[in-house]
């Protein structure tokens, strides 16, 4: 019998005791309802998976109870069986949360697929629940909030990865998580209990790098007055994590290569050959592939580091999550900042839900933050938004960020200004008019260009 409960829900006798049959031979466990009312109580009292539902059903109706099932159980997935002029209430169903729907008769090959698919889906669901219920007990996975397909399925490789000594190799944009998905792997694996070194390998010089990761011997080199543990060192049985590998110069590289082969080191200006027992995840957001062609990354390192590979999707490839990161976010800056913002406008959701995010989720956190900070009522409102998202605009139309010095948030406010300063020559520095244009109101216009010294 399969470890997966089915539960079938039709006031019809013949198409009910049909379909039970059929899953029945097909090993799965069943359980079967007349009506939404007699659904629910077998809900309550079972482990269920997967609903088969009827749409039109005396009593509560198929979307009645597909409403009920998701309030109590969100996880549990729900197919609405219709007839076939009823196809657009099924696919306004989907919107609502279904799974799917199938039309009647009923094809047992369809329905076949799609129980394949829910069952796939209930897999990563309770790899990710036990990921997370696994680092929430040392405080490090609540910030993991996901509701998309693609990210549930990176978790669970990750969940996988956690439980090896395996090196990984965390791919993705900047701004997407990634050193929170390394510090997942880490505190969900045996290692959990010991220590976790993290090094930004493009944060140290180049000539200091190889001092940071093996140490050094006291006299070593100019200013080394004594003699230092090195990162590896500091490592040894739990796990040593490198940020923005693909920024290690390749004289380095060549001795990870080796501390990755054999688990040994020297520290610099040493002869004692050291052994530690590390863990390694790398995490990059560059293309090491085309770096290895280059000749810039050692093509024998990026194997040894690409054991596992797991890519971190950007947030315009899952922008389903984007309320939920939203309600986070206001909930965290609105405690740190004692301010009492509960939620934000329709019209400043559509605006971000639209935005591309070349930030990624640290922009769309930057946001939130700024937005919060100026919100003068309890509802965020698209005129507490940057301008860069009130004036539409799209992500080809915003200069690269290299065109502006500075950290991300230093960035985002040079363009900000520049985009204001054009409106404001644009108009003769008619405040009304360049408000206007900006998409934003002019009481915010004017703390704008006072933040900017634009009079």
């Amino acid at each position: 019998m399969k470890d997966f409960t089915i539960l079938v829900v039709d006031d019809e006798k013949i198409q009910r005791e049909s379909l039970v049959g059929f899953l029945k031979k097909k090993k799965y466990r069943t359980l079967a309802a007349d009506s939404g009312e007699r659904a629910l109580e077998l809900i309550d009292r079972h482990a269920v998976d997967l609903v088969l539902s009827d749409v039109k059903m005396t009593g509560i109706s198929g979307y009645q109870l597909l409403r009920e099932i998701k309030s109590r159980n969100p996880d549990i997935a729900v197919v609405m069986m219709t007839a076939f002029g009823e196809i657009a209430d099924a696919v306004q169903a989907m919107k609502d949360g279904a799974f799917d729907y199938l039309t009647k008769p009923i094809d047992l090959d369809e329905l076949e697929v799609i129980i394949e698919r829910a069952e796939r889906l209930n897999h990563l669901i309770s790899e990710n629940r036990q990921l997370k219920a696994s680092l929430q007990e040392r405080h490090r996975f609540g910030n993991i909030i996901t509701s998309s397909p693609v990210m549930l399925e990176m978790l669970s490789v990750a969940a996988r990865a956690a439980q090896s000594k395996a090196a990984v190799l965390i791919e993705g944009e900047s701004g997407t998580g990634k050193e929170l998905i390394a510090q997942a792997i880490h505190y969900a694996g045996k290692r959990g209990d010991r220590p976790l070194i993290t090094v930004n390998c493009a944060a140290i010089p180049e000539n200091l790098l190889e001092s940071e990761l093996f140490g050094h011997e006291k006299g070593a080199f100019t200013g080394a007055v004594a003699q230092k543990i090195g990162m590896v060192e500091k490592a040894h049985m739990g796990t040593l994590f490198l940020d923005e590998v693909g920024d290690i110069p390749l004289t380095v590289q060549v001795k990870l290569l080796r501390f990755l082969q054999f688990g040994e080191f020297q520290r610099v200006g040493g002869t004692e050959v050291k052994k530690v027992d590390v863990r390694l995840i790398a995490a990059t957001n560059r293309n090491l592939r085309q770096l290895v062609a280059e000749n810039k990354f050692r093509e024998d390192f990026y194997y040894r580091l690409n054991v596992v590979n797991i890519h971190v999707p950007p947030l315009r490839k899952r922008k389903e999550d984007i309320p939920l990161l939203v309600d986070y976010f206001i909930k965290k800056f609105s405690t740190e900042n004692d301010k009492p913002v509960r939620s934000l406008s329709k019209e400043a959701m559509d605006l971000l839900m639209k935005y591309d995010y070349p930030g990624n989720v640290r922009e769309l956190e930057n946001i939130i933050e700024q937005a919060v900070v100026l919100c003068r009522e309890d509802v965020i409102t698209k005129n507490d938004l940057p301008v860069t998202l009130s004036a539409g605009l799209t992500p080809a139309e915003v200069p690269p960020l290299e065109y502006y010095p500075g950290n991300f948030r230093e960035k985002v406010e040079a363009f900000e200004k520049d985009l204001i300063l054009d409106a404001l020559k644009k108009h003769n520095f008619n405040q009304t008019r360049a408000a206007r244009e900006l998409g934003i109101n002019e009481r915010n216009l004017r703390y704008k260009i006072q933040k900017y010294h634009l009079r």
